[in-house]
């Protein structure tokens, strides 16, 4: 705060100077204003002719300054000199004659400037003109009593100055200590300590910082507890399908295997590498979806287009299983089946509802399984739903809640699937602001199906895209 100080005291003194010259030319304008009216009431008319007398005393008076010079002049209606100074300098012919109205302005006489009262007189004479008065005095009296006032306004100053620079310095180191104390606590915490900083020690000033700090805090400690659940995760997924692997590796390796018992074992190296890599394929996804999700680009997205793209790719392992798999509803290009999200989640999302379906949904070539795929739209074009509906068993009720829980699978159940299909499509759906639901597909007949819903906030238009 000194530099500024020091920046603004120079300005100070140009300021105080121009106001001290206006404050000491006032009594001395006033001065001169009433020896002009004085002079004005010395003017006669005798015989017709305009006389000025100045007495001896008044005249000595006007003289007696020791510090300025004092000139007059009187100007009869003929422009004839009355009294005083021949070469005092007349008002400017661009300046309307105002009569009896004192006026001032500067000027310079002999060499000296000098202020100047002047004042029109109407001598009552028929034809004639306005005499003149003029009374001018040198600035010697106003630059001093102007550098006297400087002198009584910043010589204090100088005290001032450094008294106010000491009790800011006093004020900062006071009102400091509370963020050193809050910084040696910060410096004192172990690594491993993210809880709150408690923002009743600080000063009101630093409480929104401090509230920006434990704001950070708290995503940090979710992000880890993320990664930590991750790795818990995969290690719990990964541990009985790699032991497997290791297993029937070992068992393979024995002495006496027939040619048979190889191809067994490597197929059921195969399924156990398949589920492992399925596995972790899931994990990484999920853990894509609770990290990433709300940080990741978002552009305007056709619901549409995306699930035809995964029902497509989709189709082969469908017809693996004998399962009709289809798409119903809105066609890709229709602006009511736009929303803002991410497309690599949103494909996510809808190839684990797709995946979970063919999964859990038997068939067989006498029996076929179908799944139904569908994106709608309500008539005002204000909620997008993604449905997924299968011919299954169905999810019982008491289920329901669960299925969406990390690694739950359904009892009775002979599908292959790592438990984590459904919390990803939960999650996807909650970093878009959309809801997923459960229902029976079709109620009253056996099998009852299962229809997931998830419902999102469309753009009506092309205009709310943009």
């Amino acid at each position: 705060m000194l530099t500024p100080l020091l920046l603004l005291w120079p300005l100070s003194l140009v300021m105080t100077w121009l106001v001290a010259q206006n404050i000491a030319g006032k009594p001395f304008d006033r001065a001169l204003e009433y020896n002009v009216r004085a002079m004005a009431q010395l003017i006669t008319i005798q015989q017709g002719k305009a006389r000025f007398s100045l007495p001896r005393p008044a005249r000595e008076l006007l003289r007696a300054d020791d510090s300025d010079t004092v000139y007059y002049q009187v100007l009869g209606p003929r422009g004839e000199l009355l009294g005083g100074e021949s070469d005092l300098p007349a008002p400017t012919t661009l300046e309307p004659v105002v009569l009896d109205e004192v006026r001032l302005r500067d000027d310079v006489v002999k060499g000296f400037d000098v202020k100047v009262a002047y004042l029109w007189v109407n001598l009552s004479v028929p034809g004639a003109r306005p005499a003149l008065i003029q009374v001018a005095e040198t600035m010697e009296k106003r630059s001093v009593l102007a550098t006297e006032i400087v002198k009584g306004v910043m010589l204090p100053q100088f005290v001032i100055l450094p008294l106010a620079v000491l009790l800011v310095w006093l004020a900062l180191v006071q009102a400091i200590k509370p963020l050193h104390q809050l910084e040696e606590r910060i410096r004192a915490r172990k690594p491993d300590d993210l809880s709150p900083i408690d923002a009743q020690a600080v000063p009101v000033e630093v409480t929104p910082l401090v509230d920006a700090v434990n704001d950070l805090l708290l995503r940090l400690t979710d992000s880890i507890a993320t990664q930590k659940r991750f790795l818990a995760d995969a290690a719990h997924q990964l541990k009985t399908p790699l032991a497997g692997l290791r297993m029937q590796a070992e068992i393979a390796q024995r002495e006496g295997a027939s040619a048979d018992d190889l191809k067994h074992y490597l197929r059921q190296i195969g399924r156990a590498s398949i589920r492992a890599t399925h596995s972790v394929n899931q994990l990484l996804a999920l853990a894509r979806a609770e990290s990433n999700g709300s940080a990741m680009p978002r552009t305007v997205c056709d619901l549409a287009e995306l699930t035809m793209s995964v029902v497509r790719d989709s189709v082969p392992r469908a017809l693996e299983k004998h399962i009709d798999l289809g798409y119903e509803g809105t066609q890709p290009g229709n602006p009511s089946c736009t929303v803002l999200g991410n497309p690599t989640l949103l494909k996510e999302m809808v190839r684990n509802l797709v995946d979970n379906a063919i999964n859990y949904t038997p068939s067989s070539l006498e029996k076929p399984g179908v799944i139904t795929v569908r994106v709608l739209t309500d008539p005002f074009g204000h909620i997008l739903v993604l449905q997924v509906e299968d011919s299954g068993a169905g999810v019982p009720e008491a289920e329901r809640e669960l299925i969406f829980q990390p690694f739950y699978r359904a009892l009775g159940t002979e599908a292959d699937g790592s438990g984590l299909g459904l919390p990803i499509v939960l999650e996807i759906a909650q970093q878009h602001n959309a809801s997923v639901s459960l229902e029976e597909a079709h109620p009253g007949h056996t099998p009852v199906g299962a229809r997931f819903i998830v419902r999102f906030n469309a753009l009506a238009s092309a205009s709310e895209a943009a």
